[in-house]
């Protein structure tokens, strides 16, 4: 058996419930994608990371900062899962690391650690910047 050290965390559907409505703002505004409504936060964030994927240029200055507006207000919008401060105070206590790894911008990630009031947990953060 082997020892779990540490755990990487997306916040997006993992840590918390987002809103869709500002990721589906985001494919709409840089991708032109036409708006739906019927998918969960999560679908529709992946649905961005893979047209962010697929791009063929990356985004320029002005596009990451369109984006970084809606995912911060998507993070201010969000409501952190009942059951993510025990388990993480359970884990910390067991001696395993934790890593939020996010392809949120570096702003949006650490507005919802400090909304949150998780900094205590994590051990490093990782984002798309």
């Amino acid at each position: 058996m082997q020892t779990i050290e540490a755990l990487l965390l997306e916040p997006v559907g993992c840590l918390a419930e987002f809103p869709s409505a500002p990721f589906r703002e985001i494919a709409v505004r840089l991708f032109g994608r036409k708006r739906k409504t019927d998918s969960s936060a999560s679908r529709t964030y992946w649905d961005l990371l893979n047209l962010i994927e697929a791009a063929k240029t990356p985004l320029d200055a002005k596009k990451k900062s369109v984006a970084e507006t809606l995912e911060i207000e998507a993070v201010d919008a969000a409501s952190i899962y009942e059951d993510v401060v025990p388990a993480f105070a359970e884990l910390k206590s067991m001696g395993i690391r934790l890593f939020v790894a996010s392809s949120l911008s570096r702003r949006a990630a650490s507005r919802f650690i400090e909304r949150n009031s998780l900094g205590e947990f994590f051990s490093g953060v990782y984002t798309r910047d």
